[in-house]
């Protein structure tokens, strides 16, 4: 799709499910060790734990302090423990160790492309954790795709399904214009979520199945997108099947019976 169709595209996602803010969440590591511990797991089970974390252990150093076992018995709700204690705790240490402090703000007027493989080498970080940080913490052009986002990037055809999500980052970005990007990443996972579901998407209700390459594909088993299906037409007698032509002559003869009983 060209810059104009993607611009459209949002337009009209947005008209469904409204067009969201840019406001940071978290300081950028609170960011980062929220993407940690909400790998593989929902959102209702990691952000709890995140709170609970930093209410039990308020600095950094607490954590590190901890050691791997200990925390991962605090942040065991939220899966993977054993494994996100690593990352959590490696990533702290080399964030202290490059920069002095434990702090990303040396990522803020960093280019796109250096600040992610500046996260990229840290311990548990993957190509979505790293653009889940910089675009919402400090506003970048980074497209965070997850696994809504990049099925209404294939279905509508934007992307292959075959390059798979991690490669999917740079390829989207390449494509979508700076400015929209975050606008790209909200509209997107709402519509996945909400309508083009994974098992079973409502291609029928879909406000933007004229982009859509999965759609068109399909659509022999839809009626045209918010128009009501076609009525069957009504058939003369003569044109009706012979067993409907029956029953319907015995509904009639046990009707007249009933009134002449009354």
């Amino acid at each position: 799709l060209s810059s104009k169709k993607i611009h459209t595209l949002l337009n009209d996602l947005e008209s469904v499910y409204g067009k969201a803010r840019f406001l940071p969440r978290f300081d950028p590591l609170e960011e980062l060790v929220s993407c940690i511990l909400s790998q593989h797991t929902a959102d209702a089970n990691s952000f709890p734990t995140f709170t609970e974390l930093r209410a039990k252990h308020p600095t950094w150093q607490e954590i590190v302090d901890l050691g791997n076992e200990k925390l991962a018995v605090v942040i065991k709700k939220a899966g993977l423990a054993n494994q996100k204690a690593k990352s959590i705790i490696g990533s702290l240490i080399e964030i202290k160790k490059r920069n002095g402090d434990y702090s990303l703000e040396n990522l803020r007027n960093m280019p796109l492309k250096e600040s992610r493989n500046w996260l990229l080498s840290l311990p548990g970080v993957g190509p979505k954790t790293a653009a889940i940080v910089l675009c919402f913490s400090f506003g970048k052009p980074a497209i965070p795709v997850d696994t809504h986002v990049f099925r209404v990037s294939w279905r509508i055809g934007i992307i292959k399904k075959e390059i798979g999500e991690n490669k999917a980052h740079d390829l989207i970005e390449s494509i979508v214009p700076d400015e929209l990007s975050f606008r790209y990443h909200t509209a997107f996972i709402q519509h996945g979520r909400q309508t083009c579901k994974a098992p079973t998407p409502q291609c029928e209700r879909c406000n933007v199945a004229s982009y859509c390459d999965y759609f068109k594909s399909v659509k022999s088993r839809f009626a045209t997108p918010n128009q009501p299906k076609p009525k069957r037409p009504s058939l003369r007698p003569s044109e009706q099947p012979e067993e409907e032509r029956k029953g319907r002559a015995v509904r009639a003869q046990s009707k007249s019976s009933l009134r002449q009983k009354k």
